[in-house]
């Protein structure tokens, strides 16, 4: 199930926001991304619509994944 991210709380969507990016990994890029930054980086993926926010209830999880994988 697909959930629309402006129907989320502000501080919530946050938080689920730095789960998602803290899960990802470890940055190996020239220089260190702030998560503040990768923080804007996904709610801007948000906002055009690249990635979105699914909401499995079988495994009663939420997961941020690209747009053409929620089909």
């Amino acid at each position: 199930m697909l959930i629309p991210y402006e129907s989320i709380d502000t501080d919530t969507l946050t938080r689920l926001i730095e789960s998602f990016v803290l899960r990802e990994g470890t940055d190996y890029g020239e220089e260190e991304v702030p998560l503040e930054e990768k923080v804007n980086q996904v709610l801007e993926q948000l906002q055009e619509g690249i990635v979105v926010i699914e909401y499995s209830e079988e495994h009663e999880s939420v997961n941020i994944i690209p747009r053409k994988d929620s089909f």
